[in-house]
């Protein structure tokens, strides 16, 4: 971001565990139960028995009625409903499970043949955290529930998959199960065979996907370039007037089997001192879906007395074309270590941005923050749709803002780390700060749980896949 805002207009946020999108099925380890020798029944119950509710909330217990373990990750559960209006989108959330609520997905989709009782289906999958299940061992609780985005009354009367009745655990056969790509378990509403491969998923489109895990050898690596980054070395804002934007201090490293990009931004007290770091994509074409990062904060330098008002960051912007100018679009994970802005100490800010005025300032924004210390490693992950910009840190919702600042065009990817001033430390002695970047992954048009981020990274890590850029340019 350009220069911090003050007058901040903020809101309670709502603490929604959002997804649409699927997850990659993994590989059926050796030892497992393969759809032949294994079999499921799913126990179905509901907390919530009104014709009408805020949300639905379908809970289940699954089964392993097989004689070897099944690996979870390879169960799909559908519960079928339908929708409120034909333009109705819904949210999912987890409020409880035995296995974890990061170790559960839940996709949405659109039926092939809609019926009077179903055109859509709640796809309940697991991420390769929820382990095995031992032959005769279920599951435990899965606590779930869904809602309409806008948080209207949905109606769950007419929905294939529900009954009132089902207050206590029993076996249930309105919803289906799939056990490595095979039903194994209850009946589908009819002409929808869950494992037919023309059913589309919602939301239709999408999904084409930016990973980088930067593997590179340095910042004159002519991949970096060609993968679309730009390595800053002009002049200007953010930060200490006089400092110069270093390409050299971008470096590249191992760390825990991963190839990790550091930036280092160092001082020693004087703006033409001052090194500071950004690495951007080229191209603005990124704008609804899933941003995503794993970066390392840093409390203290590496070298030297600490203090400093020092910022390390990841962000999607687009260019403010004129001041005030409504569709400008920033949106922010940065955190503080040693505060500024006003700030004393440690804090961490997630701000969706509508426009500013730089001069007089002048700043429409919302906020979230958190006074702590992040130093260490984190997951960062920010979603947009059309109703809501969404933040997520180490898998914890952080903060929702409104629809209000959503974008109006689309945006680059950018990780920079940049001093304020330099007032947090006066000292002429040399120091330096590292933040570090673990890979960024975007999704465009889906919105993925950050389970869902955490399982589609791995899949590109253990498939061996350091880069992939399959975004359209805007």
């Amino acid at each position: 971001m350009r220069t911090r805002p003050i007058g901040l207009r903020t809101r309670s946020a709502l603490a929604l565990t959002a997804l649409v999108g699927s997850a990659a099925l993994a590989a059926l380890p050796t030892g497992t139960a393969a759809a032949a020798d294994g079999g499921l029944t799913v126990q179905y119950r509901t907390s919530a028995t009104g014709a009408t509710a805020d949300q639905s909330e379908p809970w289940f217990k699954v089964r392993n009625t097989g004689t070897a373990p099944v690996q979870l990750s390879q169960v799909r559960i559908r519960y079928y409903f339908k929708a409120d209006a034909p333009g109705a989108s819904y949210r999912f959330a987890c409020s409880w499970a035995v296995r974890g609520c990061s170790a559960i997905t839940g996709t949405f989709g659109t039926l092939s043949n809609p019926t009077a009782t179903a055109d859509r289906y709640l796809e309940i999958g697991f991420t390769s955290a929820a382990g095995s299940l031992a032959p005769g061992a279920d599951t435990g609780d899965l606590q779930l529930r869904f809602y309409q985005s806008t948080w209207q009354t949905l109606r769950q009367s007419d929905d294939y998959s529900f009954s009132a009745t089902q207050t206590s655990y029993a076996n249930w056969n309105k919803v289906t199960a799939q056990l490595a790509g095979t039903t194994v378990w209850g009946t589908a509403p009819a002409g929808n065979d869950p494992t037919d491969p023309t059913d589309p998923t919602d939301p239709p489109g999408g999904g084409q996907t930016l990973f980088d895990d930067f593997d590179y050898t340095s910042h004159t690596d002519p991949a970096v370039s060609a993968h679309g980054w730009n390595i800053r070395a002009n002049s200007g804002g953010p930060g200490v007037p006089g400092a110069t934007w270093d390409p050299s201090k971008v470096t590249f490293a191992t760390e825990g089997g991963n190839a990790v990009m550091n930036m280092e931004t160092s001082t020693a007290g004087t703006g033409a001192s001052t090194r500071h770091t950004e690495v951007l994509t080229k191209d603005m074409k990124f704008r609804n879906g899933t941003y995503a990062a794993r970066v390392r904060f840093s409390d203290a330098p590496k070298y030297g007395p600490d203090g400093d008002h020092i910022v390390q960051t990841f962000f999607t912007i687009n260019d403010l074309k004129a001041p005030m100018a409504d569709d400008y679009a920033e949106y922010d994970f940065e955190y503080l270590p040693n505060g500024g802005w006003g700030e004393p100490s440690n804090i961490l800010y997630a701000t969706s941005w509508e426009t500013y005025n730089p001069d007089p300032w002048q700043a429409v924004n919302q906020h979230t923050e958190s006074r702590r210390s992040f130093s260490g490693w984190h997951d960062l992950v920010l979603t947009i749709d059309d109703n809501a910009i969404t933040y997520y840190v180490d898998g914890q919702h952080f903060g929702t803002h409104d629809a209000a600042y959503l974008p109006e065009r689309p945006m680059s990817i950018n990780f920079n780390q940049w001093l304020i001033d330099l007032n947090g430390q006066t000292s002429t002695t040399a120091r330096a700060y590292d933040q570090g970047v673990d890979y960024v992954l975007h999704v465009k048009d889906q919105v993925l749980t950050p389970a869902q981020v955490a399982a589609k990274v791995a899949g590109y890590r253990s498939s061996g896949t350091s880069f992939v850029d399959e975004v359209p340019s805007a």
